[in-house]
């Protein structure tokens, strides 16, 4: 029932609109056009004004004609860097789709998109039964899941949600997420001569390093990872170093094991700046919280029934990121993720399989009929 053609030329058509995170504009104002085509009521709500965007999550909803659960169909419309001016690549001996090389492909999250339309429309073009079936296409998910934090929740009434977001393969149901602490630091030490006086300043940077020489780092246990991501200071090679920031992350699908690992992480940076007389700024940020949903929970149930009729084994699995599902459970609204397929994603060699477009968009489809 799914019109592949017309799915490959939708993909197609939507990397092509330029949509970095914050600037989701343009896409937003096609998506819109596309959904009410369709036959959805849509809105779009404020998330762009509190997130300081374009344009704020576009949402959708198509009235049901039986009863049953509603569904929620998600997935994120900004695209990361580089990904202006994407020319996609059909690589017909492969069977995938390809970037040229310069940029992002941006089949994380369009494909996703994509595989929700054609769900749609073959509902509608082939008098498929359902229940209600609302959309939400979120903006700035990349860097911050701002189109989740800021959703207009009060306009989303599903009983479940299902996030289009995943590189595994159609089949993969992600019902395991960690929580994650944004930390940042700023070192304040004392600025000297490096060539006449060095003995009179107080380096910053030897305190970052006598930190992180100190700190528990990476892959803490099975549950928990931290890393230094990002440091920026320093005026010149002849002056102590007088200023340094630090970004910085812990991730466990343990709260109890995130606060353990995000407190000691402060504490070492305290520690060191004591011991060398800097001042130190630190400021840490509970980005998402961590959901676990039930093997035997409905919603998987519901995802593994269509994945059979699609004879495709339905399979559990954690993750160590976050996404929009994290926010949705955290506000109430039961979630998993769902593999489409998108490979080596935020880098110029992403690529995505034909078939995982296609499967992906019959997923979305029994899903809607199995609800």
């Amino acid at each position: 029932m799914i019109n592949n053609q017309r799915l490959i030329n939708e993909f197609l058509e939507l990397v092509q609109i330029d949509s970095p995170s914050s600037k989701e504009g343009k896409i937003a104002e096609v998506l819109v056009e596309k959904l009410k085509e369709i036959g959805l009521e849509v809105v779009i709500d404020g998330a762009g004004v509190k997130a300081g965007g374009e344009t704020g999550n576009v949402i959708a909803t198509l009235k049901g004609n039986r009863e049953g659960k509603t569904l929620l169909f998600t997935s994120h419309m900004d695209t990361v860097s580089p990904g202006i001016g994407v020319k996609p690549i059909i690589d017909e001996a492969n069977g995938i789709i390809k970037s040229d090389g310069t940029t992002v492909l941006g089949s994380d999250d369009k494909a996703g998109i994509a595989a929700i339309l054609e769900a749609l429309r073959t509902v509608k073009e082939n008098d498929i039964q359902h229940a209600d079936i609302q959309v939400v296409f979120s903006i700035w998910e990349e860097g911050g899941l701002y189109g989740a934090k800021y959703l207009d929740y009060s306009k989303v009434n599903a009983d479940y949600a299902f996030v289009l977001d995943s590189g595994g393969a159609p089949g993969e149901i992600i019902i395991q997420a960690p929580a994650q602490d944004a930390i940042k630091v700023k070192i304040i030490g004392k600025p000297a001569h490096a060539g006449l006086e060095p003995e009179n300043g107080v380096s910053s940077v030897m305190v970052a390093a006598r930190a992180i020489e100190n700190m528990n780092l990476l892959r803490i246990d099975e549950e928990t990872t931290a890393n230094i991501g990002i440091i920026n200071g320093g005026i010149a090679t002849n002056i102590v170093m007088p200023e340094l920031e630090i970004a910085a992350e812990a991730r466990s699908l343990s709260e109890e094991k995130l606060d353990a690992q995000t407190n000691h992480m402060v504490d070492v940076f305290k520690k060191a700046a004591k011991e060398f007389g800097a001042k130190i700024e630190i400021e840490t940020t509970r980005a998402y919280a961590p959901f676990n949903i039930s093997e035997d929970d409905e919603i998987v149930v519901l995802a593994k029934k269509a994945f059979a009729n699609m004879n495709i084994e339905g399979h559990t699995t954690s993750t160590g990121g976050g996404s929009d599902t994290n926010i949705l459970n955290k506000n109430g609204i039961k979630a998993v993720n769902l593999g489409i397929g998108m490979k080596n994603a935020h880098t110029l060699e992403e690529y995505i399989a034909i078939k995982d477009i296609e499967n992906s968009a019959k997923m979305v489809t029994e899903l809607i009929k199995e609800a």
